[in-house]
């Protein structure tokens, strides 16, 4: 019998051993649904928040981001927005790209923009906080 035949045969458990743990997985799953469950109440109070900013000028808008309720629930969207947009792209990258180097690069680049945006997003918000 070849060895073409003999990987024929073989069971699916067979060929699935030696690639390493499946119980990594599960994190990143659950992780992706929670911060999908965080960003509906979170989405809805910002689309809420900038609709309440139609006409309003400069000076009030920037009022209103200093108040620190909308401060913090302005950066645990942009923390759980971006965190998710990591997670999903990761997702798209593991699926779609096949060379190696390729796929090892585009996952550093998605960590490292993700990291960079969600920093100077709660940055500027925290500056006008501040009034900086």
């Amino acid at each position: 019998m070849s060895t073409q035949d003999s990987k024929r045969l073989r069971n699916p458990l067979k060929t699935a051993r030696g690639l390493g743990s499946a119980k990594d997985g599960t994190q990143h799953f659950v992780v992706q649904r929670v911060t999908a469950i965080a960003m509906i109440p979170l989405v809805l109070y910002v689309v809420g928040l900038i609709v309440s900013w139609i006409g309003a000028d400069y000076v009030a808008v920037r009022a209103s981001v200093a108040n620190p309720c909308n401060a913090v629930l302005l950066s645990a969207f942009l923390i759980a927005m971006f965190w998710h947009a990591k997670l999903g792209l990761q997702v798209v990258i593991e699926d779609y790209v096949h060379t190696p180097g390729l796929a090892i690069a585009s996952q550093l680049a998605v960590v490292f923009v993700c990291v960079l945006a969600a920093l100077a997003s709660v940055l500027a918000i925290i500056r006008i906080a501040l009034g900086a």
